[in-house]
């Protein structure tokens, strides 16, 4: 198993936010965690990456222990976020938010990822040299994917890709998120839309109040009445 997390907590002072989560990751799987807003998904994603401490439990990445790793060793070790709201450097150009993206890897590896990622992303290399805060939402959302693989991930954490975007863009994302999929690449997924979330992953969960409540295959949980009633507006 790529990721394993046993009894995973973390606290915002007093307030748990993750309370005893289990989850696992194998590897070339795509993964969904879904949940309504306040659930935890993006302090579960940020306490994978590093960026917030857990107060309990473990994170094993390809049987290690990696709980008390810093950030940018997790990165090191092969672990890249997408993060909510893209987070652009948004008076830097977009290769520039690429390059940054590849500051683990040798410089002849980010030229060669470069290469890889204008071409999943052609848009982004017609405006490689423009400020990355004159771009559109959803060219955004592409350089924050492009920016996370420039890093060559073993895991990709993708948090809220389709957040503020046009329902057309959004099904161009899910559309970039598939053919990563087909590509082999690992992803952990946190996304509000469950059906589209859904749609795509092998495996989803169901979080709420910091808590997994639901889990199984992903075509299981879009049928599951619970899910339907909650999460699908059904």
């Amino acid at each position: 198993m790529l990721l394993e997390i046993t009894g995973l907590c973390s606290h915002y002072g007093r307030i748990r936010a993750l309370d005893g989560v289990d989850l696992s990751v194998g590897d070339s799987e795509l993964v969904a965690i879904v949940g309504a807003n306040g659930a935890g998904k993006t302090t579960l994603l940020r306490t994978i990456s590093g960026v917030q401490p857990a107060s309990d439990g473990s994170i094993r990445f390809r049987g290690a222990d990696i709980t008390r790793t810093p950030p940018a060793k997790r990165v090191r070790l092969g672990i890249a976020q997408v993060p909510e709201g893209r987070q652009m450097f948004a008076p830097m150009s977009v290769e520039d938010n690429l390059i940054l993206g590849g500051f683990t890897r040798p410089r002849h590896e980010i030229d060669s990822s470069l290469e890889t990622v204008y071409g999943l992303f052609p848009r982004l290399k017609e405006r490689r040299r423009q400020p990355a805060g004159t771009l559109s939402g959803g060219e955004q959302q592409m350089l924050a994917i492009a920016r996370a693989l420039m890093a060559k991930p073993d895991l990709l954490l993708m948090d809220e890709p389709s957040m503020g975007l046009a329902p057309r863009i959004v099904e161009r994302i899910f559309d970039t998120i598939r053919e990563l999929r087909s590509t082999g690449v690992t992803m952990l997924l946190v996304e509000q839309n469950a059906f589209a979330a859904l749609s795509v992953a092998d495996r989803g969960y169901v979080l709420e109040s910091g808590r997994i409540v639901l889990a199984g295959r992903a075509a299981e949980l879009l049928a599951d009445d619970r899910v339907k009633a909650a999460y699908l507006g059904l």
